[in-house]
Parts: C-alpha cells; structure tokens; sequence
C-alpha cells in the first residue's frame, strides 16, 4: 500500500464537498452510511471505503450513485471507532497507523453487514465494491467469503494469490496506469495468477493516464482531462455489478 518516498497513497485527489442523500445507522457494534433507491430493491453493494474512512464525502458519493442505479448501498465503518487516516498526520507514522487496520482482517463485520441487509433490507443478492484499503478488503472477501456474489476492486493494493487461491466470485479490477503505489509489473503477475487458477468471470482494466484514487478522488471539473477515465471507471463498475447481481 505504500512505499518509503511516497508511504500515503490516497494524498492524491481531491476532497468533495458533498453531503449525501442517505443516513447513517448503528449496525451492531458498526456505524454505517446507508442509502436505499425509493422504489425499493433486493439488491445491495457493501461499499468499502479507504484510509480516510467511512465518512469520506466521495466514497458517500459514490454509494448514492450506486442507488441511484437501484442497489442498496452501505458504507461501513470498517475501522469500528479507530481514527480514519488524516491529510495532516505525520507520513512517518503511517506504517505503524495501517498495522492496527488489517483490510484482511474485517470477516466478523462484514458478516454483521450481511446479515442486517438481508434481515433488514431484504437484500437477495449483495456484492461489494472498495478504494484503495477497501480495494485490498474486496480481493480478500473474493478468495474468502462465499456469500457475496461479486465484487469490484479499485486500485486496491495486490494481495498476494497463492497459487491454491481461486476467486470465489465474478471479480473487476480497476487500476490507474500511472499509479504510483501498485507498480505495472504487480497487475501483471496478478493477471498471470489469475489465468492459471481462476474458474470464474474476472477483468483486469488498466486505465490509460490514471494516477491512484481516479475513480473517487478526482474531480471532473478540476481535472477535465481525466474526466473520460473517471466516468468510465464508474460505468464499468456500475455495469459489472449489473452483469453479476
């Protein structure tokens, strides 16, 4: 997720100023960010956010769009009460931050979330999609938790694949060509890993000029010469959970 020049990958990108269209709920021992379509739906994506947490403006941006789509959308608070990562924490300190924060290590939550939008939303068919740290979360649940039924992976750091390891469900991977923190080379060998032993649906979408964190850390306005990108990005995630839910 990191490397010693530059160890804080979501610096980039902007913050938005946004507030959202859904509410916040308790979930168990999880605060959530939740947002249901009006008419209703049995479908539900767990959005799983990055290092600055579940109360990011672009990741509730995000998850709306994803209801305006007609799913369900909740975003967890993956840290439980840990503090989320701060622009104006000390860089140096960001190894020791991430190591109480295990993106392999949120089974027990997300099991909770499971289960409150099954019994509670009347989800039917619930995939998940994650930034960055949570793009990390989705390639575990993928290998690990066998009742999601896809998932969307963006610019997630690589998880290393055992050559025993198979993706449970219908995986996207979306990364920026230009990303800094998840080197070229990496998306290769986790494109050669996964011909060899992959037995369901998968992409891996390179794309061109993107730095990390395009999909919900640039603004279109600001960046309108990565506007294309990011709009793509949202469509193929959009259309890969249509495919599969």
């Amino acid at each position: 997720m990191a490397n010693e020049s530059r160890p804080c990958p979501c610096d980039i990108g902007d913050r938005f100023d946004y507030g959202g269209l859904g509410q916040e709920v308790q979930v168990e021992h999880i605060k959530a960010y939740i947002c249901k379509p009006p008419a209703g739906a049995d479908k539900a994506v767990i959005v799983i956010h990055d290092i600055f947490g579940w109360q990011l403006p672009n990741t509730r941006y995000i998850a709306d769009m994803l209801t305006t789509n007609g799913y369900i959308a909740i975003c967890p608070d993956f840290f439980v009460g840990q503090e989320a990562w701060k622009p104006s924490n000390d860089l140096a300190s960001f190894g020791d931050w991430l190591k109480t924060r295990d993106a392999g290590k949120i089974d027990k939550e997300v099991d909770v979330v499971l289960k409150y939008l099954k019994d509670q939303c009347g989800a039917k068919k619930i995939g998940v999609i994650g930034f960055c740290w949570g793009g990390g979360a989705v390639q575990h649940l993928m290998l690990k938790n066998p009742h999601l039924k896809t998932g969307v992976s963006l610019y997630g750091v690589i998880r290393p694949l055992e050559d025993k390891d198979s993706l449970l469900h219908p995986t996207f991977f979306i990364f920026g060509e230009k990303d800094d923190f998840i080197p070229l080379e990496q998306v290769t060998l986790l494109e050669q890993k996964l011909k060899q032993n992959c037995k369901v649906d998968y992409e891996v979408k390179i794309y061109p000029g993107q730095t990390h964190g395009f999909v919900h850390r640039k603004r279109e306005d600001i960046n309108p010469q990565d506007k294309p990108y990011i709009e793509q990005g949202r469509k193929d995630m959009i259309n890969w959970l249509n495919k599969y839910l």
